[in-house]
C-alpha cells in the first residue's frame, strides 16, 4: 500500500535515522504492543471459560469463578492501564519527533546554496510550521495500529486455530480481503496527499508574496487586485482537501464493512457447529470473541494510514531536503589571501533549470580599481557573486582569491562588505542593523557617508535617531530608506573587499553620484570594489567592465 511514489517502506527508516525520540518510542510500542496481545488472549480465554461453564456445568455464582474473574479483572486493567501510558508517552514523543525534524531541517535549510534555498522556500515553510504536524498522527496511531497487526494478528489466528479450527480457516482465507482493498484505495489515492501539500505551499507562497509588498500594492492603488488569484487558490486547496477527506472516510467505510461481514462469517459458522453440537461451547466462546481482534489491527492501519498521509508527504520532503544537505566544508587557507584581495574568475559556469547562468565567465577583480559585472537579466550577475562569496558551487570552472579557491570560510567573509539586492535588516534599532558590519554610531568618518548615501536625511525624520526601532526586514522604512542603511553599512565598513549588487536601484540621481564618488575614492584606497551594474552612470566609474552571459538551450537541441 503506497500513495506517493519514492516512499520505500510503511515505516521510513531516515524517520528513526534523524530523530532520537523516534527510535525509543518505537521500542516502547513494540513492548506495549506485546503486552497487548497477551492480555487480549488472557481475557477470551477467562471470558470462555467463564460463560461456557456457567452454562454447562450451572456453577453461576462469582465464588465459583474467583479465580477466573480476578485474572481477567487484571488483564482489562493491565491493558487499559498500558494503553493510557502508551497514549500519553505517544503525544509526547510525536512532539518532539516533530521539533526535530523540524530542526534538521532548519539546519539543513540554513546550509543550502542559496540560489537552491530560494526555489526551495515556499516548500520548507510548509513544512517547517504546518506541514510536519501530520507525523503526530503517523506516530500515535499509525505506527501503532501497525505493530499491533504485525504482533496481534497471528498471535490471535493460532490461538482460534488451537481452539477451533474451522473459524481459524475462514479467518485465513477472509482476512488478505482486507489489505487488498486497502491496497486499491492506496491507488486511488495515489498522488492526492501531495497535491494537497502542493496547494498549501502554493497558497502559502502566493500570501507570503502578497504580505511582502502590501505596502508597494497600496501605495499604488493595487492592493485589491490579487484578491481574484487568492480566492481561486483557496477554492483549489478547499477542493484538494476535501477530495482527500472523502477518500478517507470511503477508505474506513469500506475496510470496517469488510471486517463486519468476515466477523459476521465466523459468527455464523461457530454457531452452526454449536447448534449441533460439533464443537465445545468454551471453544466456540474464545473463538468468537478473539475473531474480531484478529480483523482490527488491519482495519486500523488502513484507516490511520489515509489519516497521517499528510504528514507522511510533508515527512517525504523534509527527508528529501535533509538527505541532499551539502556537508559542512572545512575551513581552508584561500580565505586569508584576502589580504591582497585579487579576485581571479576563470572560466565560471554555474548549471541551472533553464541553461547555464552565467557561461564561461572569465574577470580579474584588482585591488584599488572597480570591476563591474553588466548583462541581461538572468544572465548570472547574480549567482557571480555569490560564487565569489563561496555560496555557489561552480559547475564549470573556478573563483580563487590568491591562487586558492574561494569556499564557503568564516575568515573570508569577514573580510567581504556585501550588499545584496535584498539587504537584510533585523527587528531592532538602526544601531543595531548597524552594528551587523561591526560598525558604531558613533564612528568617524560615517557621517560623510551617511551624507552620500542619503541616509543623513533619514536619520533627521527618525525622532529617536539610530535607536529608532524597525521591525523585521526593516517595517517602519520605505523600499529607499532600507536600500540607503544597507548601503551605508556597507560603504562604512573597513573591509578591504566590497562586494555591491545594484547598489543604486533606489537612488535618485544626486545620491546615485555621492555615492559613486564614495565607490571611487574607497577603491583608490586600495580596496576591491565589485559591482553588478545596469545603469550607465555605474557603468561609466568602472576601471574595468565584464559582460555576463548566459547559455540558454533551444528547443531544437541547440544555445542561444
Amino acid at each position: 500500500m503506497t500513495s506517493s511514489a519514492g516512499r520505500r517502506a510503511p515505516v521510513d527508516p531516515r524517520l528513526w535515522r534523524y530523530s532520537r525520540a523516534a527510535r525509543g518510542y518505537l521500542v516502547w510500542t513494540v513492548a506495549t504492543a506485546v503486552l497487548d496481545v497477551v492480555m487480549v488472549v488472557v481475557a477470551a480465554i477467562m471470558i470462555g471459560r467463564v460463560l461456557a461453564g456457567a452454562v454447562t456445568t450451572g456453577a453461576r455464582s462469582v465464588q465459583d469463578w474467583g479465580p477466573e474473574l480476578t485474572v481477567l479483572a487484571a488483564a482489562i486493567v493491565v491493558r487499559v492501564t498500558a494503553s493510557w501510558l502508551h497514549s500519553r508517552y505517544a503525544h509526547r514523543t510525536a512532539s518532539r519527533v516533530v521539533t526535530d525534524l523540524e530542526q534538521e531541517v532548519l539546519d539543513a535549510a540554513t546550509g543550502m546554496p542559496p540560489r537552491h534555498l530560494y526555489s526551495r522556500r515556499s516548500e520548507l515553510v510548509v513544512v517547517v510550521t504546518r506541514g510536519l504536524d501530520g507525523l503526530r498522527e503517523y506516530l500515535t496511531g499509525y505506527i501503532p495500529a501497525l505493530l499491533s497487526a504485525a504482533v496481534l494478528t497471528p498471535v490471535v489466528v493460532v490461538v482460534i486455530a488451537l481452539h477451533d479450527p474451522a473459524s481459524a480457516v475462514i479467518i485465513v482465507v477472509t482476512l488478505p480481503l482486507i489489505p487488498i482493498f486497502m491496497i486499491l484505495i492506496g491507488y486511488l489515492t495515489k498522488g492526492k496527499a501531495e497535491r494537497t501539500l502542493a496547494a498549501t505551499t502554493v497558497l502559502s507562497s502566493q500570501l507570503l508574496d502578497l504580505l511582502a509588498g502590501l505596502p508597494t500594492l497600496r501605495a499604488l492603488g493595487r492592493e485589491k487586485g490579487p484578491a481574484g488569484r487568492i480566492r481561486e487558490l483557496g477554492d483549489a486547496h478547499r477542493r484538494t482537501t476535501m477530495s482527500a477527506l472523502r477518500v478517507a472516510f470511503l477508505s474506513g467505510t469500506v475496510l470496517e464493512f469488510l471486517a463486519t461481514l468476515s466477523v459476521a462469517l465466523v459468527a455464523v459458522g461457530i454457531g452452526m457447529r454449536l447448534v449441533y453440537g460439533l464443537m465445545p461451547l468454551e471453544a466456540g466462546v474464545v473463538a468468537l470473541i478473539l475473531a474480531p481482534e484478529a480483523y482490527r489491527p488491519l482495519r486500523d492501519v488502513g484507516t490511520r494510514f489515509h489519516a497521517a498521509e499528510d504528514g507522511l508527504a510533508a515527512a517525504g520532503r523534509a527527508f528529501a531536503v535533509l538527505d541532499d544537505a551539502p556537508a559542512t566544508p572545512a575551513a581552508t587557507s584561500a580565505a586569508t589571501a584576502a589580504q591582497a584581495p585579487e579576485i581571479v574568475i576563470s572560466g565560471l559556469g554555474v548549471a541551472g533549470r533553464d541553461g547555464w547562468a552565467p557561461y564561461r565567465l572569465d574577470a580579474r577583480c584588482r585591488p584599488g580599481a572597480i570591476t563591474a559585472l553588466t548583462g541581461d537579466n538572468g544572465a548570472g550577475k547574480t549567482t557571480t557573486t555569490l560564487a565569489v562569496l563561496g555560496l555557489a558551487e561552480p559547475d564549470e570552472g573556478s573563483v580563487s582569491v590568491g591562487g586558492e579557491p574561494v569556499t564557503a570560510d568564516e575568515s573570508w567573509w569577514r573580510q567581504v562588505a556585501w550588499l545584496p539586492q535584498r539587504p537584510v535588516l533585523l527587528p531592532g534599532t538602526l544601531a543595531e542593523n548597524l552594528g551587523l558590519a561591526g560598525i558604531e554610531p558613533d564612528r568617524p568618518g560615517l557621517d560623510a557617508v551617511c551624507a552620500a548615501t542619503g541616509f543623513d536625511v533619514v536619520l533627521a525624520e527618525c525622532p529617536d535617531g539610530w535607536d529608532t526601532v524597525v521591525g523585521a526586514e526593516g517595517v517602519g522604512l520605505s523600499l529607499g530608506q532600507r536600500q540607503r542603511l544597507a548601503l551605508t553599512r556597507t560603504l562604512a565598513s573597513d573591509r578591504p573587499v566590497l562586494l555591491l549588487d545594484e547598489p543604486t536601484a533606489h537612488l535618485d540621481a544626486r545620491s546615485e553620484a555621492r555615492v559613486l564618488d564614495t565607490l571611487v575614492q574607497l577603491a583608490r584606497s586600495g580596496r576591491t570594489v565589485v559591482v553588478v551594474a545596469h545603469r550607465p552612470s555605474v557603468l561609466a566609474v568602472a576601471d574595468e567592465v565584464v559582460r555576463v552571459r548566459a547559455l540558454v538551450p533551444t528547443g531544437g537541441g541547440g544555445a542561444v
